[in-house]
């Protein structure tokens, strides 16, 4: 089944039983290639720890499945009735099971760390845990269930998954790709730019892995434009070593740049004129109200409301106000005469409550945004922590460049955007000039992560990691690096550079 996201969608009881569980079946052709390179003898053992409605186990006459759901094991029986159906929960069950298997294949269930619940998430963690592999628990389902399912392979054992691509940057599948690197003799990953499920919004690529028991200390990365159905796997086009895969901050998405780019990007990042953004600023995200619509107001209801003016803060709430490319005092006289929705209600230094701020507070409105989580969680509930005046502001969800905006007015953020605040004097003028160069925009794509429908996300510590040219350097490959920015947006479906 494949890995899916779907929390935020339904609650547990609304959400349709496969889409809580995760699951998303895999189409036939994917299931044939994986099957017939992972099973070499028609006596072998194979597991399916997903099977969903059976499409892995109808390809081998001798399989096994774990199944969660009992409607859909009764469709993987009526699919493949010469496999062993168990409904079961897989990690309930690899920790009583004796059985080895000679093969692993399948479609792990991706379901996030939030609705990863607490009694199956630290079974799940001890269990990798045992095997070699130690996840925070904010670790996605589907990592730990790949260390899980390759533990009951029988020595020299084969392994073949459809993963996300989460793979290739997670923070939490590092500890994955160093168990297989360290338990298989040999580890192959599928990076596949078209979608394999093109209904998802989630990127899909291949896993293969051979020799359970050996030692590989590096990964063949193979790199496709489109899925096609194949008895082996696509040819290597690069061998990641354990030791460079560290070096480059332990993400295998860089190495999808071809070789000269990346290696022309590695030698610049090294010299003395680049800095990393984390080494000239603090990166971070702006205040959580609780309530926005009730702690932010219009010009026109601060004036009916006689709010005073030193309770109230300008506030850039999402990306959409840096498209006029500053942020001044005209840029917020702009703002203001539009009657925009940007006052913020501060109350942090307030000694005692103007009688029509108390008012406000005690409004119907009021009454309602104090039962919010953030606002009942804290005392007094209507004062917004954090709230402070950053040197620049950075948007972390993008469709194309990540715009870094100097804060000339003094303005405040939400947490709708990244809040920059200097550390080591250059100016912020300085980093934004450095931002849009061509080597911190391949920086920006390789720091960053896809998050689909061709959004590039960064997070504090993404950003943190860009590099800046902060001094000018000479002889530079402009159109190199042009050419990988390019590349790398089209690997996120961002067409329009």
């Amino acid at each position: 089944m494949m890995p899916l996201q779907i929390e935020g969608l339904f609650s547990d009881q609304q959400m349709p039983e496969k889409k809580r569980l995760g699951q998303f079946f895999t189409p036939l052709t994917v299931a044939k290639s994986l099957t017939e390179w992972v099973v070499r003898a028609p006596t072998d053992a194979l597991l399916d720890p997903s099977c969903g409605n059976g499409e892995f186990l109808s390809l081998h006459g001798r399989s096994t499945g774990i199944e969660l759901s009992p409607e859909v094991c009764r469709e993987a029986r009526s699919r493949a009735p010469a496999a062993d159906v168990i409904n079961a929960d897989f990690f309930e069950w690899a920790a009583r099971t004796r059985d080895r298997f000679d093969a692993v294949a399948g479609n792990p269930p991706f379901i996030r760390y939030q609705s990863f619940k607490d009694e199956r998430r630290a079974l799940a963690l001890a269990l990798a845990k045992l095997n070699g592999a130690s996840f925070s628990g904010l670790a996605s389902s589907w990592a730990p269930f790949l260390v899980v399912a390759a533990s009951l392979l029988k020595p020299g054992g084969r392994l073949a998954f459809v993963v996300p691509a989460e793979l290739g940057h997670a923070t939490y599948s590092v500890p994955l790709v160093e168990f297989l690197v360290a338990k298989f003799s040999f580890v192959q990953v599928i990076a596949v730019k078209d979608k394999i499920f093109p209904k998802l919004s989630e990127d899909a690529w291949l896993l293969y892995a051979d020799g359970y028991g050996g030692r590989s200390g590096q990964i063949a990365l193979s790199t496709c434009s489109s899925f096609q159905e194949l008895r082996t796997p696509p040819r290597v086009t690069r061998i990641v070593s354990i030791e460079e895969w560290r070096w480059t901050g332990s993400r295998l998405r860089k190495f999808l740049l071809p070789n000269h780019i990346l290696a022309l990007y590695e030698e610049l990042s090294l010299r003395k004129e680049v800095l990393t953004l984390g080494s000239v600023a603090r990166t971070g995200i702006g205040y959580v109200t609780g309530g926005n619509s009730f702690f932010h107001l219009r010009p026109s209801e601060a004036k009916e409301l006689r709010f005073p003016e030193q309770y109230l803060r300008v506030t850039v709430r999402n990306g959409e106000q840096l498209r006029d490319g500053r942020v001044d005092q005209e840029t917020v006289n702009k703002w203001l005469k539009e009657d925009r929705e940007i006052l913020l209600i501060d109350l942090f230094n307030a000694r005692s409550i103007p009688r029509g701020v108390q008012r406000y507070l005690d409004s119907a409105e009021g009454m309602q945004a104090r039962t919010a989580f953030k606002c009942r969680t804290r005392n007094p509930w209507y004062v917004v922590p954090n709230v402070q005046a950053p040197d620049a502001f950075l948007t972390y969800m993008n469709g194309a460049d990540p715009v870094l905006i100097p804060n000339e007015a003094g303005c405040v953020c939400t947490n709708s955007l990244l809040a920059i605040r200097l550390t080591n004097g250059i100016a912020a003028a300085a980093i934004a000039k450095a931002w849009t160069h061509p080597l911190a925009r391949l920086s920006q794509e390789l720091e960053g992560h896809p998050l689909g429908g061709g959004m590039l996300k960064l997070e504090p510590g993404e950003a943190a990691r860009v590099k800046l040219p902060i001094w000018k350097m000479a002889n530079l490959d402009f159109e190199t690096l042009k050419d990988g920015v390019r590349f790398m947006r089209e690997w996120r479906h961002n067409y329009d550079a």
